[in-house]
């Protein structure tokens, strides 16, 4: 009976254990690269990130419309890549309330046409959107 014991108390602090891996791996922030665009961040899941030439260090100017096809990127923590400094990364609100993501003070965002991990269709976009080279 006190094998049991042991074996249940085991699976449970393994599968709090495991949670706490994904959880944190949803929280990650990655690299990729691709030929052409070089070097870019991506979400968890391997979703390009991307940045807005029009926004200020802080400041979105992504309102309305803009934001049905470049939906802000937000994660109250963040894990880093090796070589990518956490520090840079930071959480703004938004003047629609929402509370938006940062690196080096520029807010972060998807695109919608981006469907599959590595799409990076979002690329230089109006030549005002880019991926986010670290």
């Amino acid at each position: 009976m006190r094998k049991k014991a042991v074996l249940y108390a085991m699976c449970a602090v393994l599968s709090l254990a495991l949670a706490g891996v994904a959880l944190a791996d949803n929280h990650a922030v990655k690299l990729s690269e691709k030929a052409g665009v070089g070097k870019y961040l991506t979400d968890a899941k391997g979703m390009t990130l991307y940045i807005f030439k029009k926004d200020s260090p802080g400041k979105s100017a992504c309102a309305g419309s803009c934001v049905a096809k470049w939906p802000p990127y937000y994660r109250e923590k963040v894990s880093v890549p090796e070589g990518v400094n956490a520090l840079e990364f930071g959480t703004i609100t938004r003047e629609d309330g929402l509370k938006q993501t940062t690196y080096k003070g520029s807010p972060l965002y998807y695109y919608v046409s981006d469907k599959a991990p590595g799409d990076v269709l979002g690329h230089a976009v109006g030549d005002v959107w880019f991926v986010v080279n670290p």
